[in-house]
C-alpha cells in the first residue's frame, strides 16, 4: 500500500504543479490594448483643489458614478474592498470617478466613508459639465452608454499611456472582449478584474526592474 502511495505521489504532484503553473501563464502575460489615446483629465475639476490629477504615468482605474452617486455607492464600496484596498501602496496606481458638477457633497460624504476602511489618499474625484463627462466616456470607444444620470456600473482599466486595457475577444470561447468590468458584481471584481490589474501591476514591475538592471550595466 505504501509503495502505491509513493509511486502516486510521484506521478501525481508533478502534474498538479503542471496544472498550476499552466492556469497561471495568462498572470504573466501582458494585458491587451483595447483602444489607444483615451481623452485626458483637464476639463474637470478636482474635489481636492491642491491635487492635479492625470492619466499620464499613472495605472488608473476609471469609473463614473452619475449624479445619483447613492445608486452606485455600493459599487465604490465593492471596488475598495476588492481592488483598492490590495494595490494603493503601489506607487503609481489611482482611482479616478467622474461625477457631474453638484455631486460634490455628496462625493466628499462617500470618501469619507470610504476611509474608514482603507487610506484614500489615491481616491480621486473629478467634476464636469454633462458634455465634458460624455466627450471623455465617448474617447474610450467602448460599447457600453452612460445612463440619464451619466453614470454606469462598468469600470475601467487604463494604463501610463492612456490606453485603455481589458480582454481580448475569444472566438473558442464564445466570449466578446472586455472593455470594463461591472462593479456592482463582486464576483467580477473579485476573480477577473482583480486578475487583470495583478497582470497590469506585474508588467510595469517587471518593466521597472528591467530599467534598473540596464541602467546597472
Amino acid at each position: 500500500m505504501k509503495k502505491f502511495l509513493v509511486l502516486g505521489v510521484l506521478f501525481i504532484l508533478p502534474l498538479v504543479a503542471y496544472l498550476f503553473f499552466a492556469s497561471g501563464v495568462h498572470n504573466f502575460a501582458k494585458l491587451p490594448v483595447l483602444e489607444t489615446n483615451v481623452g485626458n483629465l483637464t476639463a474637470f475639476t478636482p474635489l481636492d483643489s491642491q491635487k492635479v490629477v492625470t492619466l499620464q504615468d499613472k495605472i488608473t482605474i476609471l469609473s463614473f458614478l452619475g449624479d445619483q452617486l447613492h445608486h452606485r455607492e455600493g459599487n465604490a464600496f465593492n471596488l475598495n474592498q476588492k481592488i483598492y484596498k490590495k494595490n494603493y501602496e503601489f506607487k503609481d496606481f489611482q482611482f479616478v470617478v467622474i461625477l457631474p458638477y453638484g455631486s460634490e457633497a455628496k462625493a466628499t460624504e462617500l470618501l469619507k466613508e470610504l476611509g474608514n476602511i482603507a487610506d484614500v489618499s489615491n481616491w480621486n474625484y473629478l467634476f464636469g459639465t454633462p458634455e465634458q463627462i460624455q466627450s471623455f466616456f465617448k474617447s474610450l470607444k467602448t460599447p457600453y452608454q452612460l445612463d440619464e444620470h451619466l453614470g454606469t456600473d462598468y469600470v475601467f482599466i487604463i494604463d501610463k499611456d492612456n490606453n485603455l486595457r481589458g480582454r481580448d475577444a475569444d472566438s473558442n470561447k464564445k466570449e466578446v472582449s472586455k472593455y470594463g468590468y461591472n462593479a456592482s458584481s463582486v464576483a467580477e471584481l473579485s476573480d477577473e478584474m482583480n486578475d487583470d490589474v495583478k497582470v497590469i501591476l506585474a508588467e510595469y514591475r517587471l518593466a521597472l526592474k528591467k530599467y534598473k538592471a540596464d541602467r546597472k550595466n
